[in-house]
Order: structure tokens, then sequence, then C-alpha cells
């Protein structure tokens, strides 16, 4: 089958391997740095967060909260742990955060470990979850390509409340830089999909922004509410959305070349993604211009077993906005999530935790959102490794904070 004869036809035709991007389209492009004057400091953000009752206060809450965010990052695990930091903590440090030491009673001017538990459990982590991503967000690099956002979720295993109910936590992550600019706790009587668009309306711009998901997020609400927002989007077609699914594989794949061909070795296996892209105008997904099919070969390297598997995927980026080695590359870039979620579990035992009262798993959880962060935004590849050397030294985890 002749391709000119698939156009005439109406039907999919492959996209162009060399297509770029193109810089006159207002909505990709790359919108202007702003000065490191005009950027609010990690205090002026957690001073966001609305405050306890003022009545018997002796801590203010930002300083608790900046305390906190110092012990995580200086590899503290649990509450005990935040809690021997803060008490350790020189006089110079609190002083820098906004505390007052008194000399007659010096002890009273750190946060007890007690203090700081009941404060955690009390906060409104919604505020502190926007506060933490704004800072974030003012700090990433900005790319000069398409900006692109992961969603997805993650349970705090640990974290069990009563009736076995897990709290379950929705984060947009950002591919590049690896920031969590967003999250929301996905209550107990919902799920991911009904907290999609709830988490993206705490981003102030999404115009241009590529959001990836997983099949869960296959959902033509969602769509919607993306190119509303003049945002694009690209979505795994799963078993979940069978009509979209059988349309896509029976589209003419065998007559479309390859586009793109990546190799990669990890997780004790090698793999080969093969990628063919065509552009399409009558699928059964609102604003789809581009499908994906993706061949993915692996071979595990103590056993020797092959196994083939192939993804289809929609988005609505066009031809020219997106070619085949773009889109491979965002496809991915999603699973920086899933790579943040590696780093929270295994460096900072998070699914081992057993923190329950109140919001106190979730803010440690955003803690070590802002702690990973901190660290990526610092040039730090090696999480573990970056926590041990800002243990060492009391004033390295505010100096990452920026509260120097």
């Amino acid at each position: 089958m002749e391709f000119s004869t698939l156009c005439d036809f109406g039907l999919p035709v492959p996209a162009d391997a060399a297509s770029l991007i193109s810089p006159a389209l207002d909505q990709l492009r790359p919108r202007p740095e702003v000065s490191k004057s005009e950027v609010p400091s990690l205090l002026e953000r957690l001073a966001q967060v609305p405050p306890r009752d003022p009545r018997g206060v002796r801590h203010p809450l930002v300083v608790v909260l900046a305390l906190t965010a110092g012990a995580v990052l200086a590899g503290a695990r649990s509450l005990l742990a935040v809690g021997e930091w803060v008490a350790d903590a020189p006089p110079a440090l609190l002083e820098r955060l906004g505390g007052v030491v008194d000399p007659l009673f010096p002890k009273r001017a750190w946060p007890a470990e007690s203090t700081i538990r009941r404060l955690l459990a009390r906060v409104d982590a919604d505020a502190l979850d926007r506060a933490v991503g704004a800072w974030l967000a003012d700090r990433r690099t900005r790319d000069e390509g398409v900006r692109a956002l992961a969603v997805d979720g993650k349970s705090l295993r640990g974290a069990a409340r009563t009736r076995g109910r897990k709290i379950h936590l929705l984060a947009a992550c950002d591919h590049t830089s690896g920031l969590v600019l967003a999250q929301l706790d996905v209550g107990e009587k919902t799920n991911e999909i009904t907290c999609f668009q709830p988490l993206l309306d705490t981003l102030e711009d999404l115009v241009g922004t590529v959001v990836t998901s997983d099949a869960m997020h296959t959902q033509h609400d969602h769509a919607v509410y993306l190119l509303d927002r003049r945002a694009h989007y690209i979505v795994i077609v799963k078993r979940n959305t069978k009509k979209l699914r059988k349309q896509l594989k029976s589209l003419p794949w065998k007559d479309i070349p390859l586009q793109d061909r990546t190799r990669a070795s990890g997780h004790g296996r090698h793999e080969i993604r093969r990628l063919k892209v065509c552009t399409v105008n009558n699928l059964l997904f609102l604003g789809a211009r581009q499908a994906v099919q993706i061949v993915r070969r692996r071979v595990h390297r103590k056993t020797g077993k092959i196994t083939l598997k192939t993804v289809y995927a929609v988005t609505s980026l066009t031809a020219e906005q997106a070619g085949p080695a773009r889109l491979a590359l965002l496809i991915r870039r999603h699973w920086t999530v899933e790579a943040l979620h590696h780093v929270r579990d295994v460096t900072f035992a998070e699914d081992a935790s057993q923190l329950r009262t109140g919001n106190a798993p979730r803010t440690m959880a955003i803690c070590r959102n802002l702690a990973i962060g901190a660290l990526r935004l610092a040039g730090v590849r090696n999480i573990a490794s970056g926590l041990r050397r800002a243990a060492r030294d009391h004033t390295r985890p505010l100096a990452l904070l920026g509260l120097t």
C-alpha cells in the first residue's frame, strides 16, 4: 500500500522523522526567566501555609517546617530523627530561620520532638504542597523545547489508616529536572481519575506543556481539560479503552517504516525500543493528532529470556510540534516520576515508615520531595550521597534550601 494512497483516503500517514518544533508557535515559545530578586524564598513560601491558633504559640509554624525540611535533607527518615537533628542544631541556625533564643531558658528555643509531631499532624498539607511546589517551580531550568510533566500516583504503604486505608498521593513531576511541582492526596472515597484535574489546577501555567500519564488517565474528560488549557497530552492506550486500542492495532503499521530505535540497560536486562508514528484524524479520542506504536524487546541477563511487548499511545502533538525522536524521548521520560518514587522508597525508606497520625505522613512525603528537589537543583545525581554530605554539617541543608 502506497503512502500517497493512504493520504488520499484520509488514513494515517507516517510522521516526518525530521520534524522540528516550530519556533513560530506562540504556545511553545520559551518563557522569560524570572529575576532571582523576584523569586520568593522558601521561608516566604512556607509563610503562605495557614498558621495555627496563635494562643500560647512558642514556635512559629514557619520555623518548625523549615527545621523539619532541613532535618529530612540531612537524611532523617522519622520524626524521632527529625527531633534529634533539631535538638542538635546550633543557636545561629535557629536565629537564621527567624527563631528567638531566650538566654534565660535556652532549651525552650528548640521545638521538642512531640511539638514537631503534633504540628506536622495538624498542618494544612494542601497548602504546604502548593508552597513547596511553587518554590521548586520558581527554580527549575526552563527548556527551550517542549515542557513536560509526568502525572502518576504512589501509595504510602506503611501509613495505613484505620480499616486498612492507605494514603495515596498523586503527583505532577517535571520531566527534565525531576522536581515535584504539584501533589494531591487521593481521598478514601475517590481515585486518581477524579484528582487529575484538581492536581493540575494548582499549576498556574500549562500553556504548551505536554502532560504524560499511564493508561488509567486515558480519559475523554482529561483530554478536554488539557486542550482547554492549551496543553498537550501523551497517553498510553491499553485494554481499559478497548475500542480505541482496537482502532490503533488496525492501523497499517507494517507499511510504516521504523522511525526511532533506542537501546537501554538496567534492572538486570537489555532493552531495545522500536518506535513508529503516524498522523491520524479519525481516532476515537479527542484531539488526537498522532498515533504511536512502540515494540519493546527485553533480554534478561541471567536467564537469557526474551520478551516482546507492543505498546500503543496517542498524542495531541502534531508532527510539526514533535517528531518520532521527540515523542520517544517524552514517553521514556515519563518514568522520571517512577525514579522519584524509587528514591523515596529506597533512600528514605518511605514504605517502611509507619507514621499514621493526621497529616504527618503526607507532610513528611512533601519534605522528601523538597529534599530531593533541592539536591537535584544543586546538581546532585546520587541522592543518598548528597544526604550523607548534608548530614555532616548543619549549615549545608540550609544552604541547599537557600536559607543562608
